[in-house]
C-alpha cells in the first residue's frame, strides 16, 4: 500500500468512527481541525504531483444520485463540500430523487464523495438528536437545519484548503488553473447553464444545524480529545 492509499484508508477508518452514534459532539470537535487539514493536504499534494504528469489526475465527472427525504437539501450539502475542493456541481432534478452532475479532477472527486458520504450519515445522526421546536413544521425545521449544517461544513473546508495551499510554494496558482479546467469542462457540458434562484426557508433550524456542522468530523488523524 502506497502513502496515498494508506492515508485514504486512515481517513475512511476515522470517518467510520465519526459516523458511530456513540461519538459525542465533544469528541467530533476534537477531531475536526486536524481532520480537515489532512484531507486538504492530500488534495494539494495530488495537485502538485499532477503538474509533472497531468494525465495522472485528469478532469472527470460523475453522476451522484441522492435519495429522499430532503434530497434537494442533501444536494446542497454535496455542493457545499465540492466547492472548497475545487469541484463543481450541476443539479439535474428537483423534488423526490435527485441527481447531481459532479465535475472535478480525479483526486478531488474521490475526496468529495468520501467526505460527502460520511457527512450524510453524520447529518442524519445530528437531525435525529435535534428536536423540532413545538409548533414548527418538522420538514421546514429539518431543511433549514441542513442548510446551516452545509454552510458550516463549507466554511471549515474552505479554511482548511486555503491553509494547505499556503503551506506549499506555488500551490495557489496551480489550484487556480485546476479550477479553471474543471469549470471549462462543466461549461462545455452545460453551455446554457442558468443559476438557481435563492431558496426561501421558513424553518428555525439553521443555527442548530450550523453548530452541528462545526462539530462534524471531516476525516483526519487520530487524536485524543483533551
Amino acid at each position: 500500500m502506497d502513502v496515498d492509499e494508506s492515508l485514504l484508508a486512515r481517513v475512511r477508518k476515522l470517518l467510520a468512527m465519526a459516523e458511530d452514534p456513540a461519538c459525542t459532539p465533544g469528541e467530533a470537535e476534537a477531531f475536526t481541525e486536524k481532520a480537515a487539514a489532512l484531507i486538504a493536504k492530500y488534495g494539494v499534494d495530488q495537485a502538485m504531483l499532477a503538474v509533472a504528469d497531468p494525465a495522472a489526475d485528469p478532469v472527470g465527472d460523475r453522476i451522484v444520485t441522492i435519495d429522499p427525504p430532503y434530497a434537494r437539501d442533501k444536494a446542497g450539502l454535496l455542493a457545499a463540500v465540492a466547492a472548497p475542493m475545487r469541484c463543481r456541481v450541476v443539479h439535474l432534478d428537483r423534488g423526490g430523487l435527485a441527481r447531481s452532475h459532479l465535475f472535478g479532477h480525479a483526486a478531488d472527486l474521490e475526496r468529495v464523495e468520501l467526505l460527502f458520504t460520511s457527512l450524510l450519515v453524520q447529518a442524519a445522526h445530528g437531525l435525529a438528536a435535534s428536536p423540532v421546536p413545538f409548533g414548527e413544521h418538522p420538514a421546514a425545521y429539518r431543511r433549514s437545519w441542513l442548510v446551516g449544517y452545509s454552510q458550516a461544513v463549507s466554511a471549515r473546508l474552505r479554511s482548511a484548503e486555503q491553509a494547505a495551499a499556503a503551506e506549499t510554494p506555488g500551490a495557489e496558482l496551480v489550484l487556480v488553473d485546476r479550477t479553471d479546467l474543471v469549470e471549462r469542462r462543466r461549461d462545455e457540458t452545460y453551455p446554457r447553464l442558468a443559476k438557481m434562484p435563492p431558496r426561501r426557508l421558513q424553518g428555525s433550524g439553521r443555527v442548530r444545524g450550523y453548530r452541528a456542522g462545526q462539530q462534524a468530523h471531516l476525516g483526519g488523524p487520530e487524536v485524543s480529545p483533551s
